[in-house]
C-alpha cells in the first residue's frame, strides 16, 4: 500500500493509507491499522468488518472524491453498493464526527513520495 494524506480544503483530514490492487482492497476492508488515520479503497463501491474488532466510519466518494454517504459500520457487517460511489475512505469510528466530515465535502488525496 501506498502512504499519503486526505485532505478537505486544503487541510489535512487524516494520514491516508491507499489501496493498489485488488488484494489489498481486499485486505483494507476487513479494519483500519492505523487508529489516527484512513484507508482509501480505491475502485470499492461497499465494504465490510468480518473479522473486525471495532466499528469503523466510511466515507463514500464519488469520482471527484466528493462524500456522498457516511456510515458506521459494526463488527461483523457489510455494507452493499451505493449509486455513483467509486471509492470509498475508512477510518476509525468517530472521525467524521470529530473532524466534522459531511455529506459534500470534496476530499483531495495527495500521495507521500
Amino acid at each position: 500500500m501506498r502512504s499519503g494524506w486526505l485532505l478537505r480544503d486544503g487541510d489535512v483530514v487524516c494520514a491516508l493509507q491507499m489501496t493498489d490492487s485488488v488484494a489489498e482492497r481486499w485486505r483494507g476492508r476487513s479494519g483500519v491499522s492505523d487508529p489516527k488515520g484512513g484507508v482509501h479503497l480505491c475502485g470499492a463501491r461497499w465494504v465490510h468488518t468480518v473479522g473486525a474488532s471495532v466499528p469503523v466510519d466510511v466515507a463514500y466518494l464519488d469520482a471527484d472524491l466528493i462524500v456522498l454517504h457516511l456510515a458506521r459500520l459494526a463488527p461483523w457487517r457489510v455494507c452493499l453498493p451505493r449509486p455513483g460511489v467509486r471509492s470509498v475512505v475508512k477510518a476509525e469510528a468517530g472521525v467524521w464526527e470529530r473532524l466534522s466530515v459531511h455529506v459534500g465535502d470534496q476530499f483531495e488525496i495527495r500521495e507521500v513520495q
